[in-house]
C-alpha cells in the first residue's frame, strides 16, 4: 500500500511542492457545499485540519508552495479556491500561484496533480471526470521527479502570487 500524504509529509524535510490542474475538484465536499450555500466561514472551517496539517510542516522548516493551473475566465469551483485560500492555506504558511493555463502552452507537464517531496518522493493524485477523489500513486523513479520537479519550477515562474491574483468567472 502506497504512503499517504501525512506520512510523506511527516518523512519531508525541505519541500513540499504541488501542482494543481483541474478546474473543479470534489463538488459534495463539505467546505464547497457550504460556501456555495454563501458560508465563507463554514467553508474554512471544513479545512481546518489541513490548515493545521499545513502549519506544523512549515513550522518545522518545510517550504510549501502550490502552483494551480487555470482555465480563464475562472470556473465557480476555482472561485471558491481562491476565496479560502488566504484563509486556508496562506494561513498555514503555504505559498500560492495561479497560473493561467494559456501561460503554460509550451510547457512539458505531468498528466496528473501531483506532490513533490524534497525533490525525490512523487505522489500523483487521481481524479475522475467529475472530481472525485480515486487514489494516488507514489513514485520515486529519478527521471519522473526530475520531469515533475522541472514542470513544476516553469509552472511556478509563470505564476501569479495569490494577493496579485483576482478570479473573473
Amino acid at each position: 500500500m502506497p504512503e499517504s500524504f501525512d506520512e510523506l509529509l511527516a518523512k519531508c524535510n525541505r519541500t513540499a511542492f504541488k501542482l494543481e490542474f483541474r478546474d473543479q475538484y470534489m463538488t459534495g465536499d463539505p467546505g464547497y457545499v457550504a460556501w456555495e450555500a454563501g458560508d465563507l466561514d463554514r467553508a474554512v472551517e471544513e479545512y481546518a485540519g489541513w490548515t493545521e496539517l499545513a502549519r506544523g510542516a512549515v513550522q518545522r522548516g518545510i517550504q510549501m508552495k502550490r502552483a494551480r493551473i487555470v482555465s480563464e475566465p475562472v470556473s465557480e469551483y476555482i472561485t471558491f479556491e481562491h476565496a479560502v485560500t488566504s484563509r486556508v492555506n496562506i494561513a498555514a504558511g503555504e505559498l500560492i500561484r495561479w497560473v493561467p493555463r494559456q501561460r503554460v502552452s509550451t510547457v512539458a507537464l505531468p498528466g496528473n496533480d501531483v506532490w513533490v517531496f524534497d525533490d525525490s518522493v512523487l505522489q500523483f493524485c487521481f481524479f475522475a471526470g467529475d472530481g472525485r477523489f480515486m487514489g494516488n500513486d507514489v513514485s520515486t523513479d529519478p527521471e519522473v521527479v526530475k520531469f515533475c520537479v522541472s514542470a513544476f519550477e516553469a509552472a511556478w515562474e509563470r505564476g501569479v502570487d495569490h494577493d496579485q491574483y483576482s478570479v473573473t468567472a
